[in-house]
């Protein structure tokens, strides 16, 4: 049995932003992130890092294109930022939480990221990362 080709009617690429877009759409009030005691549905989720990605342009003067950093480990902040950056036409490069100084100086320098977010938990690390920038 042959399929039909694709067309417009019968397909459509999922990305991560056009997914978040479809969740906030058709799953407004069910829950998208559970992090301890803290809930939120695809709407607020949604809501919330298009939010993000407007800041991250219009106050953080982030460009399409423009590199940003982030070295958090696997917490709601680093999901977020995977969707606002995307949104706001950057380049997200995570960066392992697990690396020493001088390999972090090495991946900001090498990506040359305009803006970097650091996790609460990371910052006594990130002093000595920039130092060997």
């Amino acid at each position: 049995m042959e399929a039909f080709p694709k067309n417009p009617a019968n397909f459509a690429a999922l990305t991560p932003l056009t997914f978040l877009h479809r969740a906030a759409t058709v799953y407004s009030t069910r829950t998208s992130i559970i992090y301890n005691h803290n809930h939120f549905t695809w709407e607020q989720t949604h809501t919330h890092y298009r939010c993000l990605a407007v800041a991250l342009r219009s106050l953080l003067h982030i460009s399409n294109n423009d590199v940003v950093s982030i070295l958090a480990p696997n917490i709601p902040s680093m999901y977020e930022m995977h969707f606002s950056i995307s949104m706001a036409g950057a380049i997200l490069n995570t960066i392992n939480t697990h690396l020493d100084a001088p390999n972090i100086a090495l991946i900001l320098h090498h990506s040359e990221a305009k803006l970097l977010f650091i996790d609460h938990q990371l910052v006594p690390l990130t002093p000595n990362a920039l130092l060997h920038l």
